[in-house]
């Protein structure tokens, strides 16, 4: 189209310059400025040929017409006088020069206008779209929690010429929350990392097998980008991956560090980004940014909380950013425990729901001390703490070594953190706390800090702390010092395994990460815990050992070794409670509020914001306590339904502390209260409550509410009613004698009623008998 204006418009110069001519003239004209226009068009690379041959054929025809006028005008003078017509003849000269000059050039303006805007309609703009593909799902308790990457994707451009150096840009991301990605050196220079094309590491390639793409870049070379020299780059010329400007090579960066700019935003300066041009699509990746998804909780409605990453990009050239408003979703923010956890008593027989009950006389678990096998116990499984992850891959270790260990054909034994694997291919979903963490080589360019700080590694897996408190004097905690995870396994899969690693080993072994486990894999459906494919039965748990408690609290620590991302698990904690009874010491303590326990991720913390030191995962209290198990008095509560002392009649009654007996139970001590309801002589009010000294096991408590008896009972003259005891001791048994003074006409008696019987029982307690 646009050849055929510039041809159309010669022809019409060409013409206004000549009307007079011949017809042949201007076919000859016009055939020599297309000839002139085609030659001049292939012996160039653009339609510039083309635009000066249209040009000289403008001028050439100009300076032909100039001749031929002024050699018609010749001859006129030459007919009539000369010098009458010489002045005119100048005059008339100028005027059609330069109408014709004028003409020319405003053709010629008009030409390369247009040939201008062919060339800017023709070239492409650098545009880059941003996109976070699906979002990571990140806990609520988080503050450090790791978002999905932001990619780049840009296309077109003007791609810079071999040795010449690459156009600075500053690139800077902001999100809705604080950043907390780490911070590995001064001033406020982060672990957060843009990487170009790319970059597939040359060596220390984890998973241990994966190739580079088609034309990927091989290698990874690190630069800190704060500020415009430490990464400039000289082209290498148009090219995409291992053909381009970015493929690791000495002065060839491809990863390049940022500095946090802010509580919220990564800025990264005098980074050189060159258009692709039409060699393809060149690829920006933003990683390592983790965000304080604590600080905004969970949304109140259908729609969860989400973290929204914006990019901004400014410098020497134009780059056109696609993205959405409100940046793209990086993180969908959603509860990674399922609260309050469930509590079941493992009893002998079966799990019962609910907290436990102990009583203060019963000794409780002391097998676990190996006690003389004289002295009778009460024994149970624990009582069974459960929580479970909010959504599969809550649950995560340290790095994918742990992973790649569990997976491996030879792997028989769990992996413990320590020994982080690299992260270093862009993109790959790893599955770790841990984020990118780069081949050797780029990690030597990179400023970093000590091997516990480097870019992109956590400083542990999932943690998960049990905190129990109101633990009374005399008793003591148990717990396995690893547990299996649960939930719906594919049959013959390796399953998920924490690990207690916060107790010391001087108050019995606690595990540490040089003790070994074998790897668990589950049964048919899923169920069962099985040492082999071969089905060998296996324990749900390691060995119990003591848990140290301080004061009245204490809390274990569980770390993941390998949880599968792809199924919810959950993690149940049996905790066995062990006391020796000695009621006389008051041991153990009785409970006035049942001890409780809460499960929530670990390390707590109130950091919300970067830093160079704190943990990697950390989060923010979300526990909801509930009850583990009460220890009551151990008490024996009798009903007495009609004692008199009225009308020459008198009560006399026996109350015996039976816990000595022939069959190993431990002798028990505690008073008696005995309360009185009925009324006193006139219409009085009853005696007031009663409680005796410490009975001994084998003795008995004998009165008559007459003259009262042992143990300091004081005399009821005149009472009729009923009378409660209770008896701080669990054997007891009551007998009540009625008759007149001397037992001359009438006598009556009978056993005491057991108000500790099941059924309608209002004492919580469990008696030996009703009575009768």
């Amino acid at each position: 189209m646009i050849d055929c204006v510039r041809t159309g418009l010669a022809a019409f110069i060409l013409w206004r310059m000549n009307p007079a001519s011949t017809k042949e003239d201007t076919r000859s004209s016009k055939k020599q400025v297309g000839l002139d226009g085609d030659n001049e068009a292939r012996s160039g690379k653009q339609s510039g040929g083309s635009r000066r041959a249209l040009i000289g054929a403008v001028f050439d025809r100009l300076r032909f017409q100039n001749l031929h006028d002024e050699r018609l005008l010749e001859a006129q003078v030459e007919k009539d006088n000369f010098h009458q017509f010489n002045s005119d003849f100048h005059k008339e000269k100028e005027m059609v020069d330069f109408r014709k000059w004028l003409l020319a050039l405003a053709v010629v303006g008009l030409l390369l206008g247009i040939s201008s805007s062919a060339a800017n309609a023709q070239s492409t703009t650098f545009t880059c779209t941003a996109t976070a593909g699906v979002p990571n799902i990140i806990r609520s308790e988080g503050l450090t929690e790791l978002l999905g990457d932001l990619v780049l994707n840009c296309t077109g451009g003007t791609p810079t010429q071999a040795t010449t150096a690459i156009p600075l840009s500053n690139v800077q991301i902001s999100i809705n929350t604080n950043i907390t990605s780490r911070i590995v050196s001064t001033p406020n220079i982060s672990e957060a990392l843009l990487l170009i094309d790319e970059p597939f590491p040359m060596t220390d390639v984890i998973p241990v097998g994966t190739n580079p793409g088609v034309g990927q870049t091989v290698g990874q070379l690190g630069c800190l980008a704060n500020n415009n020299t430490n990464c400039a780059i000289i082209s290498s010329g148009p090219g995409i991956g291992a053909t381009g400007s970015y493929n690791g090579t000495p002065g060839h960066y491809n990863i390049f560090q940022g500095v946090q700019n802010g509580v919220n935003a990564i800025a990264w300066t005098g980074v050189p980004l060159d258009a692709p041009g039409t060699a393809g699509t060149r690829v920006v990746r933003i990683t390592n940014i983790r965000a304080n998804a604590f600080q905004l909780g969970v949304s109140s409605t259908l729609v969860p909380t989400q973290i929204s990453m914006i990019v901004a990009v400014n410098g020497s050239q134009t780059i056109t950013i696609n993205q959405p408003g409100g940046g793209n979703v990086v993180g969908q923010v959603s509860p990674g425990l399922l609260q309050p956890p469930t509590v079941t008593l493992n009893s002998l027989i079966g799990p019962i729901p609910g907290a436990a009950f102990y009583q203060q006389c019963n000794s409780v678990n002391t097998y676990l001390l190996s006690p003389p096998p004289d002295v009778p116990v009460t024994t149970d499984n624990g009582i069974s703490v459960s929580v479970e992850e909010g959504f599969a891959y809550s649950f995560k270790p340290q790095s994918y070594a742990q992973i790649a260990a569990v997976q491996a054909p030879t792997g028989a034994t769990y992996l413990g953190p320590g020994t982080p694997s690299h992260q270093d291919i862009p993109g790959f979903a790893y599955h770790s706390e841990s984020g990118f963490i780069p081949e050797n080589p780029a990690i030597a360019t990179l400023t970093s800090t000590t091997a516990g700080e480097q870019i992109g590694v956590a400083d542990h897996g999932t943690q998960l702390q049990f905190t129990v408190t109101g633990v009374s004097a005399g008793v003591s905690l148990y717990a396995p010092n690893f547990v299996y995870l649960t939930g719906p396994y594919g049959a013959g899969t390796p399953v998920g395994v924490a690990v207690l690693i916060n107790q010391s080993e001087s108050i019995g072994g606690a595990f540490t990460t040089a003790s070994t486990i074998a790897v668990g894999y589950a049964g048919v459906g899923g169920v069962g815990v099985y040492t082999s494919p071969a089905l060998t039965a296996f324990a749900p748990q390691g060995t119990l050992i003591p848990v140290l408690v301080s004061g009245t609290t204490t809390t274990m620590v569980y770390e993941i070794y390998y949880a599968d991302s792809s199924v919810q698990e959950s993690i149940s904690i049996p905790i066995s409670v062990e006391y020796t009874s000695n009621t006389g010491s008051g041991i153990p303590g009785v409970t006035t509020t049942p001890a409780t326990v809460g499960v929530e991720f670990a390390p707590q913390s109130t950091v919300g914001t970067a830093t160079s030191t704190d943990p990697i995962p950390r989060f923010g209290p979300s526990g909801s306590p509930v009850s583990l198990f009460s220890i009551s008095p151990c008490s024996c509560n009798l009903l007495f339904p009609f004692v008199t002392n009225i009308a020459g009649f008198d009560t006399g009654v026996a109350i015996a502390n039976t816990s000595v007996d022939p069959f190993g139970t431990s002798p028990q001590t505690g008073t008696l209260t005995l309360n009185y309801y009925g009324t006193t002589p006139g219409g009085g009010a009853a005696p007031a409550a009663f409680t005796t000294p410490t009975v001994p096991g084998g003795q008995e408590v004998i009165f008559t509410l007459s003259n009262g008896g042992n143990f300091g009972v004081p005399a009821t003259p005149g009472f009729e009613g009923y009378m409660i005891v209770q008896a701080n001791f669990q054997y007891c048994h009551g007998f009540a004698f009625i008759s007149d003074v001397g037992a001359q006409k009438l006598a009556e008696g009978y056993l005491a009623i057991s108000l500790d019987i099941p059924g309608l029982n209002r004492t919580h307690n469990a008696g030996e008998n009703e009575g009768h």
